[in-house]
């Protein structure tokens, strides 16, 4: 595989910056012209009483949680634009290595956590 044959996958921040966000280390195609360091975004979410009782149905008849499926998938978006904003105000065009982590934080309520490198490509 060439690097004319890799498809880039950009994301667009509100005001127009223009970033690569990727889990590998390199970008084919690409050199890492500088290299910002560390770049994260967090959130903390509660559990929600509606879709605990909607779980504890689910559970008995087993399937999807959807309810914590929608909360995972907006707290991922949400801590990812929160690294993004950080990676552009440091002058990125790209965080490579991204990596998300979760925890919990108290009974209830638990941690989303992306982190990457912010670098500028070429």
């Amino acid at each position: 595989m060439n690097a004319d044959s890799v498809k880039q996958h950009y994301v667009t921040t509100e005001d127009g910056h223009k970033l690569i966000l990727t889990n590998i280390e390199t970008i084919p195609g690409k050199t890492i012209v500088e290299h910002f360091g560390l770049v994260s975004g967090s959130t903390i979410r509660a559990k929600h009483i509606g879709r605990d009782l909607m779980a504890s149905l689910k559970n008995l008849v087993g399937g999807e949680l959807k309810g914590y499926t929608q909360l995972l998938t907006e707290s991922r978006k949400q801590a990812s634009q929160r690294m993004v904003r950080q990676a552009v105000d440091l002058g990125a065009n790209a965080v490579i290595n991204i990596r998300f982590s979760t925890s919990s934080v108290a009974q209830g309520a638990a941690e989303l956590y992306v982190y990457g490198t912010a670098v500028r490509l070429e």
